[in-house]
């Protein structure tokens, strides 16, 4: 299937299928509150047959916007947005900690009739001002697909150290919450996803796993499925590493799933849920992901299939 593409500069990248659905709103303007840490964000995010599968602004957590890049807790800062947890005392509102991720530009930006691929150049900013470091940011939006009822949104990151000392990241588990591991790339589904299904490569196909039992444990994907409010109709999210993320010698650090359903639903690639890992000076990593967006309640094998037929 074909897609249009439209740049409104300075503000959003948005695609759109042939059918007239807007699949995606990539936004890349500061927000106005810096408290939320200021960085790019997709939402909405649509399946073809226009659900809406991403959260933005929710009562629970203002920070949380669609699918967004954080780092939780790095060297002391906080990327995430929103309190920080703090070892002995819990969450604080502490503004002076909060960095931000600055949108420097575009160095590539490519639109073919099926495919849309950009890499932005940002820059992390601490709250004082300083840079920290420089991210080379890939999206790729393809593979919509009318017949399977789903696409794929592609996102990658190139993080270097432009620092005079190491990037220590971390999470509020590293912190001293149990089981709060969350950072990296971050998806809020929307308020009529609480509660909703969790499949993995090892549960059972007709039924899926409870979220919380899934918590902090790894794989190559992972599968959120809910019913919408509204129409009468299911929608399905796949997480998927791409495979260098997990082969145990080309990422920096092991990642593991922060995942909940209750009492909000979410799921980040963790990067750093049990333990820190730091990135020294002038040093770089990478991490490639994938999402599939798909209307239906897919299940565990219909999941496989089509991750399957997705090469990397």
């Amino acid at each position: 299937m074909s897609i249009r593409v439209s740049h409104t500069h300075g503000e959003h990248i948005t695609v759109t299928a042939a059918n007239g659905t807007e699949i995606l709103r990539y936004v890349y303007r500061p927000d106005p509150d810096p408290f939320e840490s200021r960085k790019p964000y997709a939402h909405p995010v649509r399946t073809l047959a226009g659900r809406t599968v991403t959260g933005y602004r929710p009562n629970d957590h203002r920070w949380h916007k669609g699918l967004q890049m954080t780092a939780s807790h790095l060297s002391g800062q906080n990327f995430w947005g929103g309190n920080s947890y703090v070892r002995g005392r819990g969450y604080l509102p502490l503004p002076d900690r909060i960095g931000s991720m600055r949108h420097d530009g575009f160095s590539a930006f490519t639109v073919g009739d099926d495919r849309l691929a950009f890499t932005e150049d940002l820059t992390w900013v601490a709250n004082d001002g300083a840079a920290w470091a420089r991210e080379a940011r890939g999206i790729a939006v393809h593979a919509v697909d009318e017949e399977t009822g789903s696409w794929v949104l592609d996102w990658s990151i190139r993080l270097t150290n432009v620092r005079d000392a190491p990037l220590a990241f971390g999470s509020p588990t590293t912190a001293g919450r149990e089981m709060a591991g969350y950072t990296g790339l971050q998806w809020r589904g929307p308020r009529d996803f609480t509660g909703g299904t969790v499949l993995a490569p090892d549960t059972v196909p007709a039924e899926g796993a409870d979220a919380g039992g899934l918590m902090g444990t790894q794989g190559p994907w992972l599968a959120f499925t809910a019913e919408h409010d509204e129409v009468d109709g299911h929608s399905t999210l796949v997480f998927a590493h791409a495979p260098e993320n997990l082969d145990g010698t080309s990422a920096i650090h092991p990642s593991h799933w922060f995942v909940r359903s209750e009492p909000v639903p979410t799921v980040a690639f963790s990067w750093a849920f049990f333990e820190e890992f730091e990135l020294p000076p002038g040093a770089s990593f990478a991490y490639r992901y994938r999402v599939v967006v798909a209307d239906g309640r897919w299940d565990h094998d219909r999941v496989a299939a089509r991750l399957k037929s997705l090469p990397w």
